[in-house]
């Protein structure tokens, strides 16, 4: 046979492949070992790709807030938590540990989902799918409290929660900052991570009350919704209470109570963060007080105001609720 024939013959079996691969059914592709960055999840998680993004957790690293306050991360204990290794690389029970690439990704998908050891090159999910290419595995430690505590136990978050009223009927973590979507278990859960930067979240969470009695104002603070203390987790946060007379002797607000835990390094500042379920009651006792007045709660994502002496909750901070007290 010449070498004509044997090109002819070549030419017939690679039109044969080809027709074979045109009709045979699928085959996914193998997961290769290891993920390098959460925008391979993104052709086939479009929509929690989208989510993520939006997230608070997508900009962990780049949050200006977070910048500030960690002097551009000069203060290095914040980087675990901020851009971590997967939080199965550590242990569920240890808090994670900071990965040197991606940091621009901050808390992103592999931080939660990618799986080490004999399941590397495999995601943590909520159903086993070995013809996805993620080869998801279904791992309930992904849904437990004591997942999100790897990181959000740093200020005793979870340790607030599990005293809580909340922690006895079963509602965790997620059921909160990570609900259905739309309600329907079956179109998964929000991946926004709605936390302290919802105001409606933060408003949801506690309620404000003010009336006269004996001749001064009492206002009283609860935390209603929330199962943990309020407000919780970074302590740069703060909620702040104000008053200020109404009409013609308006004025400036006048502070009255902070509701916040200090950093380990404030010395004369007390924790007086709102506890799980529990009322605050403050005693207004002031002659510009006897006529018609407003009361506010501010809620602040850093502690300090530019002005300490002269603080400006309106335009540094964001209104949670107001009430009005007639004379």
């Amino acid at each position: 046979m010449n070498a004509r024939h044997w090109l002819g013959l070549g030419v017939v079996a690679l039109a044969l492949a080809a027709l074979l691969a045109v009709f045979r059914p699928g085959v996914p592709e193998r997961a290769s070992k290891g993920f390098t960055s959460s925008t391979q999840c993104r052709d086939c998680h479009r929509e929690v790709y989208q989510e993520w993004e939006s997230s608070w957790h997508a900009q962990a690293w780049n949050d200006p807030d977070v910048r500030a306050l960690s002097d551009d991360f000069a203060n290095t204990d914040c980087i675990d938590c901020h851009a971590p290794r997967p939080v199965f690389e550590t242990g569920v029970d240890q808090r994670v540990l900071p990965r040197a690439a991606r940091r621009q990704e901050g808390v992103d998908c592999l931080a939660c989902h990618a799986l080490s050891g004999a399941d590397e090159g495999r995601t943590a999910g909520t159903l086993e799918r070995a013809d996805a290419a993620c080869r998801p595995k279904q791992v309930a430690d992904l849904s437990g409290h004591a997942f999100c505590a790897t990181c959000h136990n740093q200020h005793q978050t979870v340790t607030e929660w599990l005293v809580s009223r909340y922690s006895a009927q079963g509602i965790g973590c997620i059921d909160c900052h990570m609900p259905f979507r739309d309600g329907d278990p079956n179109r998964g859960r929000d991946h926004r991570m709605h936390g302290g930067h919802s105001i409606e979240l933060v408003r949801s969470a506690v309620v404000l009350r003010a009336w006269r009695e004996r001749g001064r104002v009492e206002i009283e603070v609860e935390n209603v919704g929330v199962g943990h203390s309020f407000p919780t987790d970074e302590r740069s946060r703060a909620a702040d209470v104000f008053w200020r007379p109404l009409g013609a002797d308006a004025g400036p607000w006048r502070f009255l109570h902070r509701f916040r835990s200090p950093y380990r390094d404030e010395l004369g500042v007390t924790d007086s963060l709102l506890p799980p379920h529990a009322t605050f009651t403050i005693a207004l006792e002031d002659p510009a007080a006897s006529g018609a007045l407003e009361v506010a709660l501010f809620y602040k994502l850093t502690p300090y105001w530019k002005d300490p002496a002269h603080p400006d909750p309106e335009g540094e901070a964001r209104l949670v609720h107001r009430f009005v007290v007639e004379p």
